[in-house]
């Protein structure tokens, strides 16, 4: 390989490795605060338990939703959850790992974008999710059966400010 070309090869590799400006994980509250994705608005936004209603009809969901974000992916921000009326969480990925959220955007109130579904959850990656999670390894080596649970995939996501 010739200098030209390494050099070249070299500035593709810098700069793939580099996440979006937008998405820059940043440590202070007034970066978390934002869009993430496609623009999002809370116009026509339903609430969790609406949208839980009509998951559980067997109706898939696709729109918008309120909540509270409650866990985020420790690592990159690459999925975070929300709390669904019957106790458990909804985990919210980002459609084709476009985006992602700041990794300390627990807590903040959210509208989201996308779909709900109910899915299988494999066991290699609910192994994944508790790793990003920073769960002890006891606990990921404990997962070896599949997950029936609803999904959410984000087209965009607006994190508000706390109140």
């Amino acid at each position: 390989m010739n200098k030209f070309s390494s050099f070249v090869l070299s500035l593709v590799l810098a700069f793939s490795c580099q996440a979006p400006k937008e998405n820059l994980l940043n440590t202070d509250e007034e970066s978390i605060v934002g869009q993430y994705g496609e623009a999002v608005n809370a116009s026509g936004a339903i609430t969790v338990d609406d949208m839980f209603k009509r998951l559980e009809n067997g109706d898939g969901f696709d729109g918008k939703v309120v909540a509270e974000i409650r866990e985020v992916c420790t690592k990159k921000g690459c999925w975070m959850t929300i709390a669904l009326p019957d106790g458990n969480l909804m985990r919210v990925t980002f459609k084709d790992y476009g985006f992602f959220v700041p990794t300390n955007s627990h807590g903040y109130p959210v509208v989201l974008e996308g779909l709900a579904e109910k899915t299988v959850t494999d066991v290699e990656t609910l192994r994944h999710f508790a790793e990003d999670a920073g769960k002890a390894q006891e606990e990921i080596d404990a997962i070896t059966e599949p997950k029936e649970e609803y999904t959410f995939e984000a087209v965009g996501v607006l994190i508000k400010e706390k109140a």
